[in-house]
């Protein structure tokens, strides 16, 4: 296909602005975000600190005003967003625009399919990246990794963008396996990480297997009733956490939320597996509990939860 001629990150929390910057170097990139942040970019640019020091110049706005044709949108909001930012891209959507959801948990994309019918092509992609939002303006970039893409007649193009700006663009023949692994490894880090008050790094503690693999059996346990292939259930995916993850400073991305006294995703990761295993037969406590205890801690630290208390996982 032909190349794109815009880029539009839609959602630029930490690594939304990451995406937002290494693009921005090579083609013509609209960040959407928060006012302050927005403002802040404006005014002194957009800077990384961490793994690079560089302060970038980027358009950034509040909202999408309009579309040029052969738009690729990076949608980086948090999922439990989706529908509301699918709404906001519907005015504006062209046939050829491709959406391109880089979310964690499950579903981000159906919910975006939904919203939009058949207008544009919606595809989902996992990041391996990790950064902290410091304050507006200035991301902390933590950790470098790749980026998985759902093989589509765009991929190959929209992957070698990606790699052309350091992200490293890769096309995955089963996203939803991919999916679910990154889905396994979110449910231990993210809310264990938070209740400890730790960073990623932590997640390697022995004395946390016990609750580690409790953890992931449920998730292997659903996983393999809904069908999903291409995971090596035999993995032992306790150590393979602490391998891959044992020497991480980053923050995770649920107790980053509850710090800054927002909403989690805790719905769209312990919470989903919760909720397909009860649509499948298989009850899953302890997820459950992770999903009841971090629930807890957002009423603590949020005021848009204590205005909106929800009513359950799904």
């Amino acid at each position: 296909m032909a190349a794109f001629e815009h880029v539009i990150v839609l959602g630029a929390g930490a690594i939304g602005s990451v995406y937002a910057a290494k693009l921005a170097v090579r083609h013509d990139v609209t960040l959407i975000a928060r006012r302050e942040h927005v403002e802040a970019i404006n005014r002194d640019g957009l800077r990384l600190t961490g793994r690079e020091e560089v302060t970038c110049r980027v358009r950034a706005a509040t909202r999408i005003d309009s579309m040029a044709p052969a738009t690729l949108v990076l949608l980086t909001t948090k999922v439990s967003d989706n529908r509301a930012a699918a709404a906001a891209l519907a005015y504006h959507v062209c046939d050829d625009t491709v959406i391109l959801c880089v979310q964690n948990g499950l579903g981000s994309e159906d919910v975006v399919k939904e919203v939009l019918g058949d207008r544009g092509t919606v595809l989902r992609a996992i990041t391996q990246f990790g950064a902290i939002f410091r304050e507006p303006g200035v991301i902390d970039y933590k950790v470098a990794g790749y980026t998985l893409i759902e093989q589509s007649p765009h991929s190959a193009a929209i992957a070698s963008l990606l790699t052309a700006c350091g992200l490293d663009g890769r096309v995955s023949n089963n996203i939803k396996a991919e999916v679910w692994r990154k889905l396994i490894f979110n449910c231990v880090i993210n809310p264990i990480t938070s209740l400890l008050g730790s960073d990623v790094g932590s997640i390697a503690d022995a004395r946390l297997d016990p609750l580690k693999r409790l953890v992931v059996g449920e998730c292997l346990a659903v996983a393999r009733a809904d069908g999903v292939d291409g995971i090596d259930y035999s993995e032992d995916f306790v150590r393979t956490i602490a391998d891959v993850f044992g020497a991480s400073h980053n923050v995770a991305s649920m107790r980053q939320d509850l710090l800054r006294g927002k909403l989690t995703e805790i719905d769209f990761m312990n919470g989903a597996v919760v909720a397909r295993g009860r649509r499948l037969g298989i009850d899953c406590p302890v997820n459950a509990a992770l999903v009841a205890i971090v629930k807890a801690m957002e009423a603590h630290a949020s005021p848009e939860r204590r205005a909106h208390p929800s009513t359950g996982s799904g």
